[in-house]
């Protein structure tokens, strides 16, 4: 019977279901061991089905128990993963606590977390980790050492850093372990308060950024000038806070205002020109009768409620002022000296020397750096012409007679100078007693002056040229005729300065007693028309009293004249020498004749010698003249904080690296010298002043005392107990004050013999120090000793010529492989040589490096037996 195609497709597909379950169950079957029932015969089709029917059913029971187990596993396994990993961040944050802070938390939590990090923590791994710390921190300390790139350094650094930083407060032992890691953790705390209070103070320095910016494109030498010119302006600050908040506050809040006394006056006939700008110029009219200058001050002994002893004060800030000076170069210098102890002697390895410490690694701008290094090729050169100039013959005669010469010359023009100078004061007091004066009669000391500095050392340079003296040489001789002409110039100005002095104190008698008798006129007329003698006639106007001279004021406005000219002057010099040159320089150069960059007149160079020494000079002129004019101090400190932002634009904007770019030295010393010459020179004049002058009558905070130091004599008599007069009195004894002068005398003696001692002492250990390294130089040469004692006694030896030389040491041999035949070589007889042999008992060769251990390759064709293999030359 046939069935329909439906019915058929129904019966194919069934039959295709059931081939597929019987061959699922024969694989598992395959897989399951048989059970008792399998192994039976078959009981028929529905037996069999039934039971394969129950095997399907227990397997999937068991596929699907094994499933859970596995799920249930797996769990257990994550569950315990992150107990562990939750216990350890437990521990990691009792251990951070207990380091940052292990006073925070009780005693019970801290007994409990110390039995914990010991049961975590074995003595062992304590031991080992100690060690990595210690390596760590080694590591840390000489890693600037290590001959290892930049990247692998910072790598490395960081990395200890951390480790340091991470297992430090563990190494405690018990209870004392918190303690330990306290100290650690304040320990780096003091060290990071250092550091970044270090920084603070860096960055508190004023004008560190322009200063480096001046020293990467100039070099340091010309920095140098700036860091001095800061350090100058430092210092001033330091006097002007002195000056103004002892003198000048004090007079101005406690003492009399203007117009109250005839010294705080303008005098009636100059009153109707006190404000012209003429006047003011030259510190007439209202500035000479203000707080800038001496003669404004009154002489009270106390002055306001506080009872200011304001005489004493003007006269101990006078004399602070030079202290404090002295004290502040000189420890400068000894600071300098001591940063500049280690840099080696010039006498040895002059190539050395210059070859690795000539460069200036803060040089940041590639025109100065071509410089540097056209300066560094120089100096190379420099010393082989030095060596070539010492071993020449040349005319000594004819050199001699140039610079006695250039010597007579420049001394013509500093007595010249001089001799200028006095004229000109001499005929500044003349044009004193007239009125119809221009402004160049009325300001012609300044300009003069001001002339000389500018002319003069030019001139002297142009001079030097006959003597042919090396650069090194010829600039300390030119500093130091600057100098000498700086220090006539002063010198006699004060000189020609002091003779007008003398002139007024003899003017002052006859105009005080002219004041007196005029007082008493006033006095008589007043009572005449009244008829009353008991009546009291009202005070005198200040400004109808008559004034005397007050030479403390007039010395005080010509050292402000001088110093206010000085700035006018240096300020036009950079304006019109530097400025408008580079100007000229950077615009005609396209239209003119020849290239003006670089021939004439090009850029002009930064004067480092004469900046310094003009600053160093004009600083003695505030010394001097500060006790004269309080206000001149002021004025300094806004000049130098004037100069600083000028000549920084002006050096940065106008001027050109040296071709010679020198770098600055650690210890320089030499400018130090100068100013602390010049600080000598300022003291005496005020010295002589206070000491043996007789102040103005009716000006300034002595008036009315023979001598200035008799302020400090009345202070003792009426301040201070008996005793301590008695105690001055024996102490100003000429008899007490000349022992100890000798006695001072003598330390400075022994001190300079035992400095002496010291430096003789310091050369014989570097000459045996520098035999020392003679002689192990030539015994690993194998040269002759240059020790003459070690010669004398090679000499008293007998001649050891015939013996034989010493066997060298012997050297260790590469194992070679067993088995392995020894090479020989074929002689004139052609029998074998055994090499090891051969070089055992040939001669040493001084100029071998190290021993021969391996036996040379076979020779070439052609080649002498005594060739490559026996140390012979090369074939060519």
């Amino acid at each position: 019977m046939k069935l329909p195609k439906d019915a058929e497709g129904h019966r194919t597909r069934d039959q295709r279901r059931n081939e597929v379950a019987k061959m699922r169950m024969m694989r598992v079957r395959k897989r399951l061991p048989k059970t008792r029932e399998e192994a039976q015969p078959t009981r028929g089709k529905e037996a069999r089905a039934e039971e394969e029917m129950m095997k399907t059913a227990r397997l999937r029971k068991e596929i699907k128990g094994r499933k859970e187990e596995r799920k249930e596993e797996k769990r257990k396994k994550t569950t315990r993963a992150r107990k562990e990993t939750r216990e350890k961040m437990r521990r990691t944050r009792k251990r951070r606590r207990m380091t940052v802070c292990p006073l925070c938390s009780s005693s019970s939590d801290s007994n409990s977390d110390s039995d914990e990090e010991e049961d975590s923590m074995s003595e062992g791994e304590m031991a080992r980790l100690m060690e990595e710390v210690e390596e760590k921190k080694k590591l840390i300390a000489t890693i600037r050492n290590k001959p290892w790139r930049m990247k692998r350094r910072l790598v490395l650094l960081r990395e200890a850093q951390q480790f340091v930083d991470k297992f430090e407060g563990a190494l405690g032992k018990g209870k004392g372990r918190k303690w330990y890691a306290y100290k650690v953790m304040m320990t780096k705390k003091w060290i990071k308060f250092q550091r970044d209070f270090e920084n603070f103070r860096t960055a508190c320095i004023p004008w560190e950024r322009k200063i480096k910016e001046v020293e990467s494109h100039f070099g340091s030498s010309v920095a140098s000038y700036f860091i001095f010119l800061r350090w100058m302006y430092g210092m001033n600050l330091v006097l002007f806070g002195l000056t103004f908040g002892l003198v000048v506050m004090p007079e101005v809040l406690m003492g009399l205002p203007y117009g109250s006394i005839p010294r705080k006056t303008v005098p009636r006939a100059e009153q109707d020109t006190a404000q012209d700008y003429s006047v003011l110029m030259d510190f007439n009219g209202y500035c000479k009768y203000s707080v800038l200058f001496y003669g404004y001050y009154n002489n009270q002994r106390t002055i306001g409620l506080l009872k200011f002893r304001l005489p004493l004060a003007y006269l101990m800030v006078g004399l602070g002022t030079f202290g404090y000076s002295l004290m502040l170069v000189i420890r400068t210098m000894a600071k300098n000296a001591d940063v500049g102890g280690g840099d080696g002697d010039e006498g040895e390895f002059t190539f050395a020397w210059k070859m690795f410490t000539s460069w200036d690694y803060l040089i940041g701008n590639a025109e100065t750096a071509d410089n540097k290094y056209a300066s560094i090729t120089t100096s190379f050169k420099e010393s082989i012409v030095d060596e070539q100039e010492n071993q020449k013959d040349e005319n000594i005669h004819l050199r001699r007679f140039l610079r006695v010469l250039a010597n007579f010359l420049i001394t013509c023009s500093l007595g010249g100078s001089g001799y200028l100078i006095y004229f000109v004061v001499k005929r500044s007091q003349e044009f004193a007693n007239r009125d119809d004066l221009s402004w160049y009669e009325k300001n012609e000391l300044e300009l003069i002056m001001s002339l000389l500095g500018l002319v003069c050392p030019p001139l002297f340079e142009t001079i030097a040229e006959l003597e042919d003296y090396h650069p090194r040489i010829a600039l300390k001789w030119q500093l130091g005729r600057i100098f000498a002409l700086f220090l006539g110039n002063l010198y006699t100005f004060l000189f020609a300065l002091f003779d007008e002095v003398n002139t007024k104190l003899e003017e002052e008698g006859s105009i005080k007693n002219a004041s007196i008798w005029a007082m008493k006129e006033y006095y008589a007329n007043f009572s005449l028309p009244v008829n009353d003698s008991e009546a009291t006639p009202p005070p005198m106007d200040p400004g109808d009293v008559i004034r005397g001279p007050c030479w403390e004021t007039a010395v005080g406005i010509e050292f402000v004249k001088l110093t206010v000219s000085d700035i006018q002057v240096t300020y036009l010099t950079i304006l019109i020498g530097d400025f408008a040159r580079a100007v000229i320089v950077r615009f005609l150069n396209y239209c003119w004749c020849w290239d003006l960059e670089a021939g004439f007149p090009s850029y002009g160079e930064f004067d480092i010698s004469g900046n310094v020494l003009g600053l160093v000079f004009n600083q003695g002129m505030i010394w001097m003249g500060a006790f004269y004019a309080p206000g001149l101090v002021g004025i300094n400190v806004l000049r130098l904080l004037s100069s600083m932002y000028y000549q920084c634009w002006a050096v940065m904007a106008t001027n050109v690296p040296h071709e010679r770019v020198f770098k600055a030295s650690k210890s320089n010393n030499f400018y130090m010298g100068l100013l602390l010459l010049v600080l000598f020179l300022s003291l005496l004049p005020v010295v002589y002043t206070i000491m043996s002058l007789p102040p103005s009558f009716d000006c300034g905070p002595f008036s009315g005392k023979e001598k200035m130091f008799d302020v400090i004599m009345e202070t003792i008599d009426l301040d201070l107990p008996a005793f301590m007069g008695t105690l001055f009195s024996y102490a100003a004894n000429p008899g007490l004050i000349i022992p100890a002068v000798l006695l001072m005398v003598l330390a400075i003696y022994y001190l300079n013999s035992t400095s002496e001692a010291y430096q003789n002492a310091n050369m014989e250990l570097k000459k045996k120090m520098q035999m020392a390294r003679d002689e192990e130089k030539n015994r690993r040469n194998n040269t002759d000793s240059t020790n003459q004692v070690m010669k004398d006694l090679e000499d008293l030896l007998p001649n050891r010529s015939l013996a034989p030389p010493a066997p060298p040491e012997p050297a260790e041999k590469p194992k070679e492989p067993e088995g392995k035949p020894t090479k020989t070589r074929g002689g004139a007889a052609g029998k074998g040589v055994d090499l090891q042999k051969d070089v055992s008992l040939a001669s040493s060769n001084p100029n071998a490096r190290e021993p021969v251990t391996r036996a040379p390759g076979a020779r070439g064709r052609g080649q002498p037996p005594g060739g490559r293999g026996r140390g012979g030359p090369p074939p060519r």
